[in-house]
């Protein structure tokens, strides 16, 4: 599942890190590797975070589960008491008695350490010396600090929402500006609020470019005319609006993390709210709009014709 855009390699990291308490710049996301993952179906229908995401929090929580384990034996507590954070593996109470997860990954592998090197560590750290014999024993969990994660969900999550705006439409040219615009929305669990931000406001500047700018032109021989960045209507920041997001965060009952997806959250609503917009902007000349999406040549002739001003 590569990223499009949608800041897979900083959403995922995030997850890991929450699990294992490091820092998120400490994990390495590799993605489209189908030397490590032979088969998988892309990215769409906001469902990186949903159902990759769920994938790697459920590997986390096992990584999680087995530095506890193994830190139960080495620090002779319970697995309950073991906490890991800033890239450290404690006892509950005992920040200064530790191990970093790179010693607890070395402390995994009982092919080449053994409970005497736990030995000599933990004597260092003035804590009680483990018993001689393998690292692991052979009937507990496989070796290393290493995991897998499936997640297939049971049922598809939708987000929900609200988008609001002003426009004012120049009737003497058919052009139309962006006064205020709002998003709502609820996207589920936030993992990360300014990469949220982020698509809703792409999503919206797509949602208006798709609605009134952008069109794919083609004369009587089939041949595309709007080829180019010199033909082709793209909005640019002066016809994009500030966009003001405001986020709901209800968690979804049907995956581990509670999230519902965003990456059409902002793109969706834009043509429908833009043609109620313009029916109410144009009311008192008995516009209605009918068709979508637009572009300012084709609301200008709506315009006119509403005018009685033939066409030319």
């Amino acid at each position: 599942m590569t990223s499009q855009g949608q800041a897979h390699q900083t959403v995922f990291a995030q997850i890991v890190a929450d699990q294992l308490g490091i820092e998120p710049q400490a994990v390495l996301v590799t993605a489209g590797d189908s030397q490590a993952f032979n088969w998988g179906v892309g990215t769409f229908a906001s469902r990186a975070a949903t159902v990759a995401g769920s994938a790697v929090h459920l590997a986390a929580v096992k990584v999680r589960e087995k530095v506890q384990a193994l830190a139960a034996e080495l620090f002779e507590a319970s697995a309950e008491d073991i906490e890991l954070a800033a890239g450290k593996v404690f006892v509950r109470g005992a920040p200064q008695r530790s191990l970093t997860l790179g010693q607890m990954a070395i402390k995994a592998n009982p092919l080449r350490y053994t409970y005497g090197d736990n030995a000599r560590t933990l004597a260092a750290m003035n804590l009680a010396a483990a018993r001689p014999g393998p690292a692991l024993p052979p009937e507990r969990d496989a070796p290393g600090l290493e995991a897998d994660g499936f997640y297939s969900p049971p049922h598809g999550s939708f987000a929900s929402g609200v988008h609001g705006a002003i426009i004012e439409v120049d009737l003497p040219t058919g052009m139309v500006s962006f006064v205020k615009y709002v998003a709502v929305h609820d996207c589920g669990r936030l993992i990360n609020p300014m990469v949220v931000e982020g698509q809703v406001h792409g999503g919206v500047a797509q949602g208006i470019g798709g609605a009134f700018f952008e069109r794919l032109v083609y004369d009587d021989t089939a041949q595309l005319l709007s080829s180019t960045f010199m033909d082709y209507l793209i909005p640019t920041a002066a016809e994009i609006p500030d966009i003001t997001v405001e986020h709901i965060e209800t968690p979804s009952p049907l995956n581990p993390l509670g999230m519902k997806g965003v990456g059409e959250a902002g793109v969706i609503p834009v043509a429908a709210l833009f043609a109620s917009a313009l029916d109410d902007a144009l009311s008192p000349w008995h516009i209605r709009i009918r068709e979508m999406p637009l572009h300012p040549c084709r609301l200008h002739e709506i315009l006119q014709q509403a005018r009685g001003v033939p066409n030319n």
